[in-house]
């Protein structure tokens, strides 16, 4: 079936996707393991927070000296060793968790070693797409990329539940590996161009040299500078919205009203990406960002008025229909515009603002709803009589309020993004970058793979 709805200039990809897709599955299956050993150990959501720092940190601190490495070495190569270190680490915890040793520094260490792979792995794949597939298919393609992501979402709270009571911890661990296995496979059967600059990159004495490179980069090309500002200020608020939905679910519904609402935003995740996937965006795609982005915004907002589960079901799945098309239609723009010889580069400094920001976030969220918005709305607070009689007062609804700050904010950055000339007119100003052809070796050594799923 897929034989017949995939193109063949897309076959190559698919290939690598299909890897990836397993393997972030895998990844994600023994992420919802982890966390659940570390909160029925503990109790303690400080456990939780510490893996998510464990997480973002080394994205924020090592992106950039990963964006050099990207570009001065083969991608593919780059990608099946960090899928190997990855699964190296995933190896010894099941051990651990076999031999009944495991402790939670050892779930911490083994989250800070795969981000450090992935801090590799997710600019070489960004930056690999764009060699595989032509200009006007990069935005399906980051489509599918999020479908991906999106059905990890829904698949890994379902299966990594039911996986634990069956097969144990060191079970889940087991599933990842091979996913680990097949992400790899996958990439031996690709032939992936390399950029044509590559060879002279490796000549250089300093890694650093080239990280500056990737600034300066960006720095001189103000759309490109624009779209990491943009993203880098819109990831702040998501996330941020993010962590705040389960405490806001909380505060007037039991748990199992909470898993209706991340399934009900895992759905609209899904929705989005097929969305994508099957549409590609809009034919400017600057639009599809800013108009996708207002609406998130506006969807958080809605979250923000009442506390009830069904508003914030629909609200949360409409804000994850966006997220795909806004960031696909971003990723696909830099896809496009950036020189491929400067994309592991590129992408690994949108990463490394992705883990400052988010690392902000982690260290923020708590003491904002906690200590100034709860004060602020609780029964007889200061805006109790004002902004409560629009959202309600009482416990919950200064992180109500929050929320819908965010939901404004967000609106305001999709706003700011259409009155910047050097934003929304950044596929007109900025030309587009020479990239390589990609050899009719690459679709050939994809077409095995991919005609075993035409029966």
């Amino acid at each position: 079936m897929l034989g017949v709805i995939v193109r063949r200039d897309l076959r190559a990809f698919v290939v690598v996707w299909v890897g990836q897709a397993a393997s972030i599955v895998g990844s994600a299956l023994t992420s919802f393991a982890l966390g659940v050993w570390l909160f029925q150990r503990s109790g303690a959501v400080t456990d939780l927070a510490a893996n998510a720092l464990c997480a973002t940190l080394p994205m924020a601190v090592l992106s950039p000296l990963a964006g050099a490495l990207v570009d001065r070495h083969d991608r593919r190569f780059l990608m099946i060793v960090s899928d190997c270190a990855a699964a190296c680490v995933t190896l010894a915890i099941a051990a651990l968790a076999l031999l009944g040793r495991l402790s939670p520094w050892h779930v911490y260490a083994s989250t800070a070693l795969i981000a450090t792979a992935n801090a590799v792995q997710v600019p070489a794949y960004t930056a690999t797409v764009s060699l595989l597939v032509p200009k006007e298919q990069l935005g399906r393609t980051s489509g599918m990329t999020s479908l991906a992501q999106a059905a990890a979402s829904i698949l890994a709270p379902a299966l990594g539940g039911a996986l634990l009571v069956t097969v144990g911890l060191a079970g889940v661990i087991a599933i990842d590996l091979v996913t680990f296995l097949v992400a790899a496979v996958t990439l031996f059967v690709v032939r992936i161009p390399r950029p044509a600059r590559a060879t002279r990159l490796e000549r250089h004495p300093s890694y650093w040299r080239d990280v500056l490179a990737g600034w300066r980069y960006v720095a001189v090309r103000p759309g490109l500078l624009a779209v990491t500002v943009y993203f880098g200020v819109l990831n702040l608020a998501e996330g941020m919205g993010n962590v705040l939905r389960a405490p806001l679910v909380l505060s007037f519904a039991p748990p199992m009203a909470l898993g209706g609402v991340m399934s009900a935003a895992g759905a609209g995740g899904l929705v989005g990406s097929v969305l994508m996937s099957a549409w590609g965006g809009p034919r400017r795609r600057i639009d599809g960002v800013l108009a996708f982005t207002a609406l998130a915004g506006l969807s958080m907002v809605v979250a923000a008025l009442r506390p009830s589960v069904t508003l914030l079901g629909v609200a949360y799945a409409g804000r994850y229909v966006c997220g795909p098309i806004f960031s696909g239609c971003g990723t696909a723009i830099l896809q496009a515009k950036v020189a491929p010889e400067m994309q592991g580069r590129a992408f690994a400094l949108g990463s490394a603002v992705r883990g400052a920001t988010l690392t902000l976030v982690y260290l923020a969220a708590g003491p904002l709803a906690d200590g100034v918005f709860e004060p602020l709305m609780a029964a007889g607070g200061p805006l109790a009589g004002s902004v409560g009689a629009l959202i309600g007062a009482g416990p919950g609804r200064g992180i109500a309020l929050l929320m819908g700050l965010l939901g404004l904010v967000t609106m305001g950055v999709a706003l700011a993004g259409r009155l910047s000339r050097r934003l929304y007119h950044i596929e007109e100003d900025l030309p587009d970058a020479a990239r390589p052809q990609v050899s009719a070796a690459a679709p050939a050594a994809a077409e095995t793979a991919v005609g075993a799923a035409k029966v």
